[in-house]
């Protein structure tokens, strides 16, 4: 019965060989003699000198990891600056504007990706518009001027909260968990509390 061997992944061969066998070829060797005298096959020693003169590298390229994210990086100050004119533009908004715009095409996944890699997160940011009219910001302004005024004894807070009996208890593991349930039936009630000081009341 054959016995199971993980796959050998293929390493490069070091930048010292690789250097001395374009060397070699350089000074007047032939091909495939460099390839017998190193150990190598002769495609190898052809495919490497045609990339030293092609484009003057002599060493190998990266293995593994990442080799398709430059495409979409080069277009990351484009889509920074669209999320930052409109914060709450689709993935599918943005695919369109680089295909209509600039004529490329990304995945969605791919330009997830890029903006994950740019620290770019999705967060709630509905808030009220009242902030921004003018009388509002004023009375907003005037507000927080006098708070330096106010005694902090005297203060009232008054804030909406609720109470629910949902159906969740804490026992011990194996054990059930019994218990009652207030007006015999699941219920959330509202209650508004006035806070103090030092006190807490329920209105």
């Amino acid at each position: 019965m054959p016995i199971w061997r993980p796959a050998r992944t293929t390493r490069a061969l070091s930048t010292d060989l690789r250097r001395r066998m374009i060397a070699a070829v350089a000074s007047g060797m032939t091909r495939r003699a460099a390839a017998v005298r190193f150990g190598v096959s002769s495609s190898s020693v052809i495919r490497w000198c045609a990339e030293w003169q092609t484009s003057g590298r002599d060493h190998a390229l990266k293995q593994g990891g990442d080799r398709r994210s430059h495409r979409i990086e080069a277009w990351s100050v484009f889509l920074l600056a669209t999320i930052e004119t409109k914060a709450d533009i689709s993935l599918v908004e943005l695919a369109e504007k680089l295909a209509v715009e600039h004529g490329v095409r990304f995945a969605l996944s791919t330009i997830w990706r890029c903006l994950d890699r740019h620290d770019m997160t999705v967060k709630k940011t509905a808030h009220a518009s009242e902030p921004t009219r003018p009388d509002v910001a004023q009375r907003r302004e005037a507000w927080f001027d006098s708070q330096a005024d106010l005694d902090p004894t005297r203060l009232v807070f008054i804030d909406k909260t609720a109470v629910s009996t949902s159906l969740r208890g804490q026992s011990r593991r194996g054990t059930r968990c019994r218990m009652s349930m207030p007006h015999g039936h699941w219920k959330t009630r509202t209650e508004l509390p006035r806070v103090l000081w030092r006190r807490f009341y329920l209105i």
